[in-house]
C-alpha cells in the first residue's frame, strides 16, 4: 500500500481517478485534496478488501481489474451481488449510515489496483463538497437498484435469459470475468454456462 504521490505510476493513477464515475466531476482543487487522503492497494485474485460483518469500513475506487460484492451465510453458501471494474467504485456507505456491520464482502476477482480511504475520511470529504456527495449518493442508489434488478432476474428469467441480460447490460465484462465466477453470479453451474455457449443459446 502506498500514497499516490509516492507511487511509481502516479500519473496514470491520477488520470484513472479523473475517469471514475464518482470523481470525474471534481474540480482540480478537490482532486488534490482527495488524493492526499488516498492509498493505492495492489490486489491478487481472491484478496479480501472488506470482510462481511465488520464495522471498520472503507471507500474504494477501482483503477484496474475486477472486484465482486459477495454475501455468504453460516453454511458458507455464497451469492455474488455485483461486479465492479475500472472507473467504478465499491462502498459500504449504507451500512455506515445505518451503523450496522457490513452485510457483504468485497473481493478481487482478478489482479486489481484500488485507491481507498477510511469511510470517516470519505464522509468528511463529501460533507465538505455537497456536489460530490450528491453524485456519490446517486451512484449508491443506482448500485442498489442494479442489485435488486439482478436478484429479481434470478427468479424470473431462465438460464439463457439470465446470460443474455448480463451480456446486454455489461458486454465488456462478459469475456473478462472467469466463467466460474460468472456462472455463480447467474446462479448456474459452470457446465451449464459452457453448454449454453456450445449450443449457440448465448
Amino acid at each position: 500500500m502506498s500514497s499516490i504521490a509516492s507511487h511509481p505510476e502516479k500519473n496514470i493513477i491520477r488520470v484513472q481517478l479523473r475517469q471514475n464515475v464518482v470523481l470525474k466531476s471534481l474540480t482540480e482543487d478537490e482532486h488534490v485534496e482527495l488524493e492526499a487522503l488516498l492509498n493505492v492497494v495492489e490486489c491478487h485474485k481472491g484478496d479480501h478488501l472488506l470482510h462481511q460483518g465488520v464495522h471498520e469500513m472503507e471507500q474504494y475506487f477501482v483503477l484496474d481489474g475486477i472486484l465482486k460484492r459477495m454475501v455468504s451465510n453460516q453454511q458458507a453458501k455464497e451469492m455474488i451481488l455485483r461486479f465492479s471494474d475500472e472507473r467504478d467504485m465499491e462502498t459500504s456507505y449504507a451500512a455506515w449510515c445505518l451503523r450496522t456491520p457490513t452485510p457483504y464482502s468485497i473481493l478481487s476477482v482478478t489482479k486489481a489496483r484500488v485507491a481507498k480511504l477510511p469511510m470517516p475520511q470519505w464522509i468528511a470529504f463529501i460533507e465538505r463538497h455537497p456536489e460530490v456527495k450528491k453524485t456519490f449518493e446517486y451512484q449508491v442508489m443506482n448500485l442498489m437498484s442494479e442489485i435488486m434488478a439482478h436478484t429479481i432476474t434470478l427468479h424470473l428469467l431462465d438460464a439463457p435469459g439470465r446470460v443474455q441480460r448480463f451480456i446486454r447490460k455489461q458486454p465488456d465484462l462478459f469475456e473478462r470475468i472467469p466463467k466460474k465466477e460468472l456462472a455463480s453470479y447467474l446462479n448456474l453451474s459452470a457446465e451449464t454456462l459452457s453448454r449454453l455457449k456450445q449450443r449457440g443459446k448465448i
